[in-house]
């Protein structure tokens, strides 16, 4: 989803009444609020894919994941992941959880600098967080990085599988993208399709 920064200064209380009412969604950041805009078919086709795995698997578990109408906290500020996981909720507000176990963010090309740095460097900070995956929509890529590693990064690609270990659950990067329409997928269709 694509960012566009609004003249409006407020607070996080004025930020957070005026976000239960708001037709658009709106991410808070150093007392500013930035308008969201409206997501790509592949941008959907990722998110709703990488959700409705984990949430199947999470089925009777006390993790529970969340979609992009759920914020998460990072010290003052408020974002909008496009996924998450949550095993441990400990904030009382129904809107936003300080506590997530997994982000996940779909890159697009507007947002893509904005996720892989301004909302790395503020997810990293959160002291429950194990896992951050980037996915890319425009061609094939899947970035994990953990904390145990100290954040590296490994990317996944046609062909591989990844672990999210804090849930212990195993997606090949294939079935991410069963739907997606990109030059990566449209070849790797051909090439399996070929007798």
């Amino acid at each position: 989803m694509a960012l566009k920064q609004t003249a409006v200064v407020m607070t996080a209380e004025e930020y957070l009444a005026g976000e239960e009412i708001a037709k658009n969604k709106h991410e808070f950041i150093d007392g500013e609020i930035y308008a969201m805009s409206g997501a790509s078919k592949n941008h959907e086709r990722i998110s709703g894919t990488i959700f409705r795995k984990i949430g199947n698997f999470l089925e009777g578990s006390p993790c529970e994941p969340f979609s992009s109408d759920v914020k998460v906290k990072v010290g003052s500020d408020f974002f909008y992941p496009d996924a998450m996981v949550v095993c441990d909720d400990q904030t009382e507000d129904d809107y936003y959880t300080e506590t997530p176990t997994i982000i996940i963010e779909v890159f697009s090309k507007s947002t893509r600098r904005y996720d892989a740095t301004i909302k790395r460097t503020a997810y990293q900070s959160i002291p429950t967080l194990q896992e951050y995956v980037l996915i890319e929509q425009d061609f094939v890529d899947v970035e994990v990085s953990k904390k145990k590693d100290q954040w590296s990064s490994r990317h996944y690609l046609l062909g591989d599988s990844l672990i999210l270990e804090s849930i212990g659950l195993t997606i090949k990067v294939e079935d991410l993208y069963q739907r997606v329409q990109n030059e990566d997928m449209r070849e790797f269709l051909i090439s399996r399709d070929k007798p």
